[in-house]
């Protein structure tokens, strides 16, 4: 006897209800990334049903502030609220440079090989660049780095505030993509302190520079993108 057909529609879902759900998983896991124009036509033909269903997901979407409409551009996924990802940046920076500081006399010959080898799989996807997939590359990269630290209070704001950027639905990576490259290269720069036993204030403060040169360069696109086309408080994405 033939078994259920493949990612068949659960039954039990409205056509609303599955459109919301297509359209909120592929946010969640950057698939749709910030700006992401969702064009109902596509989402449509996608879930083969009509517009009608596919309209009530975004209205749904856009109570819960994941989805803008804007006139002239149509539904697209949010961006990032400009304060929101500055003080999560600035806080980051501040103690995942601190976490790292404190790592490094537990950081070994393994964790160094481990954490390049990581930052080669990031150089060798610049190519065909994926930003989802860069920042994922991105996180388990620092983690190596900071993980070994044994002040749990502070190991503890590390998760969380990497666990907000995710809630954000922040790959700064999709917005100004050149970071990235820039990226790999201070990830070997502080690979270079570690194993020369740096002072660790000199190694918590390229983490901290590493972080923020980031947000400096997503402050910089924002800028730009509001000289070029403001639309109200949202023109920012999502490390």
């Amino acid at each position: 006897m033939a078994g259920p057909a493949v990612n068949a529609p659960d039954p039990t879902l409205s056509k609303a209800q599955r459109s919301y759900r297509y359209i909120r998983e592929r946010i969640n896991d950057g698939r749709y990334v910030p700006g992401f124009r969702l064009v109902l036509g596509q989402i449509a033909k996608e879930l083969d049903v009509s517009v009608v269903p596919v309209r009530e997901a975004i209205r749904l979407l856009e109570a819960e502030g994941l989805v803008t409409f804007e006139r002239n551009i149509g539904a697209q996924v949010a961006m990032i609220k400009e304060t929101e990802y500055l003080h999560t940046m600035q806080t980051l920076s501040i103690v995942e440079g601190a976490a790292t500081a404190m790592s490094a006399p537990h950081i070994t010959a393994d964790h160094i090989a481990r954490a390049r080898a990581i930052n080669q799989r990031m150089i060798d996807c610049l190519g065909d660049f994926d930003p989802h997939s860069f920042t994922a590359l991105n996180l388990e990269f620092h983690s190596v780095l900071f993980e070994e630290c044994p002040n749990p209070h502070i190991l503890d704001l590390v998760h969380r505030g990497w666990n907000r950027m995710n809630v954000l639905r922040d790959s700064s990576f999709s917005f100004v993509p050149g970071r990235a490259r820039a990226s790999v290269e201070e990830h070997e720069e502080l690979l270079r302190l570690l194993e020369a036993d740096a002072p660790a204030l000199e190694i918590e403060l390229a983490a901290r520079a590493h972080r923020t040169r980031t947000l400096d360069a997503m402050l910089a696109y924002q800028a730009e993108h509001k000289r070029a086309a403001p639309v109200g408080e949202l023109d920012a994405p999502v490390a």
